[in-house]
């Protein structure tokens, strides 16, 4: 990481992944591809990413700590995964904190928490639900659902560890993950990807929103601004300036963080691009919100020590 400038603001990178296609299965990656992936064509990533290519991917940005979201490791290897990055962070000073993977409705859901709770930068875990493809598409079982008793069963033992829970749903999915959060009041929540706004129509739109806002209205929901690219589509500054600043309105400075889901993002825009934009859609809000979505929220919200 690089030395920061009297005048400059400092970045934590609240979301970002790594991996080795040698020393682990990544299945997505490696076997079956996905027509369905939320960006289209993703064959551009289906390669390394170690922490030397991070690393020269923000040479030229003030990012002084990141934290690493489980990158679907193959599930039998969810906990080779976090300890094969405290081994990058011992060799290259990051990331700085960890999002595991753990199921909530698997018999060993206790046991997988606790083996990753042995591992001092772990902070939280990333589990996505089942979830329905499409909003008019319903879900008639439960299974493996926000709405699952046994799914919610294991998502109270965060609270035993003192685990976060990094939240990936559609937008369609945004009122369930506020009922969680209502429940759950103890357990600070980040909203991955900006809730995914794909559907920019005025209808989407209007339905992100709502669903937005009632998930702001859990006080233990934080969002992190990442993610803006859509699928087979450039990525598009004043299209995703609605969306940040938007964000920023329904959730405030002090509940967002800058994230950059980098390698992935970088199917549309590069990382210079992604924070130059970021600094220019926050500049009006003033130094001091900047500094908060930038890397002050990630530092509270996170634990973390840089």
């Amino acid at each position: 990481m690089k030395d920061i400038g009297p005048d400059q603001i400092p970045i934590i990178d609240a979301h970002h992944h790594l991996w080795d296609l040698s020393t682990g299965r990544y299945p997505w990656l490696q076997d079956d591809y996905h027509d369905a992936f939320f960006l289209g064509d993703y064959r551009g990533i289906c390669r390394d990413f170690l922490a030397k290519d991070y690393l020269a991917a923000v040479s030229a940005q003030p990012v002084i700590g990141t934290v690493h979201i489980e990158a679907e490791r193959a599930r039998d290897e969810q906990v080779a995964e976090t300890r094969w990055l405290h081994e990058v962070h011992d060799r290259a000073g990051f990331p700085n904190a960890v999002i595991a993977h753990a199921w909530f409705d698997q018999p060993d859901t206790e046991e997988i928490l606790a083996q990753h709770a042995a591992y001092p930068l772990v902070r939280g875990i990333r589990s996505k639900p089942v979830t329905s493809p499409r909003p008019d598409a319903p879900l008639d079982d439960r299974r493996g659902t926000m709405r699952d008793p046994a799914w919610l069963r294991g998502f109270a033992l965060l609270d035993k560890f003192g685990f976060s829970w990094d939240l990936r749903v559609p937008p369609w999915h945004l009122a369930d993950a506020a009922d969680v959060a209502s429940a759950f009041p103890n357990t600070p929540i980040a909203l991955n990807h900006t809730g995914f706004p794909w559907d920019r129509s005025d209808e989407g739109l209007a339905r992100w929103r709502r669903g937005m806002e009632r998930l702001a209205r859990q006080p233990n929901v934080f969002v992190k601004l990442s993610e803006f690219g859509l699928k087979d589509a450039p990525w598009n500054y004043d299209d995703n300036r609605r969306i940040v600043l938007d964000a920023v309105s329904i959730f405030g400075v002090d509940r967002c963080m800058f994230a950059s889901n980098f390698p992935v993002a970088g199917l549309r825009v590069s990382y210079d691009a992604l924070v130059d934009s970021m600094r220019t859609m926050l500049g009006p809000l003033g130094r001091d919100a900047s500094e908060k979505i930038f890397y002050r929220n990630a530092l509270r919200f996170y634990r973390m020590k840089v």
